[in-house]
């Protein structure tokens, strides 16, 4: 129903993981991971958040995120059996969604049991149901556009990167390294403009011996 909300941020309620967003003349209420809580602007300030609407017999609420990548992880979470609105909040807010992408796929149970509520079973289940889901790019360095660009760093620069990064991780794969494995060892390098993906493997080499 709504892709995003856009207006002044009018108050952050840390106690409830939820903030107000003035649009339209109507206060909006929203739950949001902890992790959110330490990137919001100051209050009065624009704030954009990517939302989820959820109405149940009981009510209604508002799910949201500052970008559409911590909004689709929590989409997938919910399509997990016996995963439902406030665990995947849970699992968002202890986790955070690119080490939780990690943990997915190098099947780390212990970290996603860090959750509230979250035990080794549910853990568990969340590996098995979107081990497969997690698109191999996501999991190079450069996911945080946002981020990058606000430091001055230029789009062409983030996207030349992520290929030298990507094409690094195939390189170690085809050494016969595991995704998971590879994949970690990328982003441990400290990446600069104009970096080769023969300089990144040979970088990232050291973090695998």
């Amino acid at each position: 129903m709504f892709s995003y909300i856009k207006g002044p941020l009018t108050e952050v309620l840390e106690e409830d993981s939820a903030i107000v967003v003035e649009a339209g003349n109507i206060g909006w209420n929203i739950h949001v991971p902890l992790s959110v809580l330490d990137r919001l602007p100051r209050t009065g300030e624009l704030v954009q958040i990517y939302t989820f609407f959820q109405v149940r017999e009981d009510g209604m609420n508002l799910y949201g995120f500052l970008s559409r990548p911590d909004l689709r992880m929590f989409r997938m979470l919910l399509g997990v059996n016996g995963i439902g609105p406030k665990a995947a909040l849970g699992i968002l807010s202890a986790v955070g969604t690119e080490n939780l992408r990690m943990a997915i796929v190098s099947e780390d149970v212990k970290a996603i049991s860090r959750a509230p509520g979250v035990g080794a079973k549910t853990a568990k289940r969340v590996i098995l149901d979107l081990k497969d889901k997690i698109p191999s790019e996501d999991l190079l360095p450069g996911g945080a556009v946002r981020e990058e660009l606000e430091t001055g760093r230029t789009e062409s620069a983030l996207s030349g990167e992520a290929g030298a990064s990507r094409e690094a991780v195939e390189a170690l794969v085809a050494l016969g390294y595991s995704l998971s494995e590879a994949t970690k060892a990328v982003r441990q390098v400290e990446t600069e403009d104009g970096m080769t993906a023969e300089e990144v493997l040979k970088a990232s080499l050291k973090y695998l011996i």
